[in-house]
């Protein structure tokens, strides 16, 4: 059977499961056990216990997870901002440094310039468009690159190739957050990236019914991930493992509708007289659309907008509109809209926000699997 699981989309169903039914269930059943009886193990990091990520239930999101993403292993964790926390202080330590792309998801943002330093971890933002730029900023005691597939929420690309053999000609473990492209647009490991992390809660789920995460990469280093979430306890419940593997089993129906729903709709923002600028790397105007083009196969749900007018303007809507709902998140079925500053970026100050580019009347939109024109539609009505 090996032999005829290569396309993503027979992988995404069938990479992972079990061999032989578990007493015929063609459904994983759910290992809603703590503890494992022992089986010889030597090591501690091998002990059957859920904190230990490595239940049933465990074992075949990894290898699903590692198998759609070019990889050689795999870890669930119990949140994206697990995956991203601990996969950093993984591989760094008190008096290390960290080179980062200057405009992150806000709790990623936050993590690494409020919360390493109290760890004795240094910092520098880059742009990642602009990698001439890099080595300025390189020190000895630099460690990790760490960037975004699509930035969050102005959807820039940064030049990712130039980051993998930046990483290798100065002996850094490179790292991506993944989470807006998916595995269905985008494989960074088979790019050579030595990390590739979601947010689960996201597209790999689809529903909104679960928070979770991953670390995907090489055995070795996934291994030292493994090892500091054992000790950090950020595991995931055997339920929500049923539910994210599930979930990931239509990943590829979901991302196909969603990345055309986005484009159209992005088109039509686009070519609307109270729109001033849309941010999408579909589009033919983006300052990053052949890189996109190159590196991607279809560049998610997520795009974000700019209204004339101010705040109160974007508010308004917002509300007008009847198949978004406000609310933080993307990735779901359904589709999101919320302005940055009060969601995802509300934990940077104005000074950060305004640093990175993201205004008070921005306006992000998660697309989710409803008809294209049904939303296009309603976008028409609520800028009317």
């Amino acid at each position: 059977m090996a032999s005829v699981k290569k396309d993503i989309k027979t992988r995404l169903v069938h990479a992972g499961e079990p061999e032989i039914l578990i007493e015929g269930a063609v459904a994983l059943p759910i290992f809603q056990s703590a503890t494992f009886s022992y089986g010889g193990q030597d090591s501690y990091h091998d002990l059957k216990y859920i904190r230990l990520n490595n239940t049933p239930n465990h074992q075949v999101l990894h290898k699903k997870l590692a198998s759609i993403a070019g990889a050689e292993d795999a870890i669930v964790t119990a949140s994206g901002m697990a995956a991203i926390s601990t996969a950093l202080m993984a591989f760094l330590n008190a008096g290390d440094h960290l080179l980062a792309q200057d405009c992150l998801y806000g709790g990623t943002h936050t993590f690494v310039a409020h919360d390493l330093p109290n760890h004795g971890v240094a910092h520098d933002f880059i742009d990642g468009n602009d990698p001439d730029s890099w080595t300025a900023k390189l020190r000895p005691e630099t460690r990790v690159i760490y960037v975004e597939t699509m930035t969050n929420p102005l959807l820039e690309v940064a030049d990712l190739k130039a980051v993998v053999k930046f990483a290798r000609e100065n002996n850094l473990v490179s790292m991506i957050d993944n989470t807006f492209a998916s595995p269905v647009n985008f494989r960074p490991i088979e790019m050579g990236f030595d990390l590739s992390l979601h947010s689960c809660t996201k597209y790999l789920n689809g529903h909104s019914d679960i928070v979770a995460g991953c670390v995907i990469g090489r055995g070795g280093l996934v291994d030292k991930v493994v090892h500091r979430l054992n000790h950090s306890g950020a595991c995931l419940d055997p339920h929500a493992c049923f539910l994210l593997h599930r979930g990931m089993k239509t990943l590829a129906l979901r991302m196909t509708q969603q990345n055309a729903n986005a484009v159209a709709l992005a088109e039509f923002l686009a070519s609307h007289e109270a729109v001033d600028q849309v941010n999408y790397p579909g589009l033919p105007d983006h300052p990053q659309y052949d890189r996109a083009r190159d590196l991607f196969e279809g560049c998610g749900g997520v795009l974000s907008f700019e209204m004339a007018g101010d705040a109160r303007a974007a508010d308004e809507m917002i509300d007008r509109l009847e198949l978004p709902i406000s609310a933080p998140s993307l990735g779901g079925v359904e589709t999101l809209i919320t302005r940055p500053v009060t969601t995802s970026h509300s934990g940077l100050s104005p000074e950060e926000r305004k640093a990175a580019g993201i205004s008070d009347r921005l306006i992000r939109v998660a697309v989710g699997i409803e008809a294209a024109e049904d939303l296009v539609a309603d976008f028409r009505r609520g800028l009317g």
